[in-house]
This record gives structure tokens, C-alpha cells and sequence, in this order.
């Protein structure tokens, strides 16, 4: 998947869990990761920095390759 700024996108469960980003931080992953929509803020290398949701969630830094569009 391509994407860039201002793309709408979710977190792939399969490919966040058990990995190093994953394990930085809580094990338990929110589901608003996986179920609502996230919008690309910047890009920078191999990460995406993403906002999900319109309730206030931090922001979060993840490899492109475990997002999917939002559809």
C-alpha cells in the first residue's frame, strides 16, 4: 500500500501484535486501533505518524507495512 499524508487508514492486527513497536510499549493494543479510522499526519523512512478517531488519542508512530486503507 502506498500512502501519504492525509491517507485514511487502520492498523493490520496481525502484523502489530508481537512486534517491536508492540512491545515498546502495553501489550494490550486499544482496539480504536484496529476499528476506527486513522488519518496519516507525516511520513518520515518506513513509519507513518497517525491520529485515530475523533475522541482525543495520542498520536502514534507505525511501520507503513502494518497499515491497511480504511474502507
Amino acid at each position: 500500500m502506498a500512502v501519504k499524508k492525509g491517507s485514511m487508514v487502520r492498523a493490520i492486527r496481525e502484523k502489530l501484535e508481537n512486534s517491536l513497536e508492540a512491545k515498546a510499549s502495553d501489550s494490550r493494543l486499544p482496539s480504536y486501533l484496529f476499528e476506527t479510522e486513522g488519518e496519516i499526519l507525516d511520513t518520515k523512512g518506513d513509519y507513518a505518524l497517525v491520529k485515530f478517531g475523533k475522541v482525543p488519542t495520542p498520536n502514534i508512530w507505525l511501520r507503513m507495512d502494518q497499515l491497511e486503507e480504511f474502507q
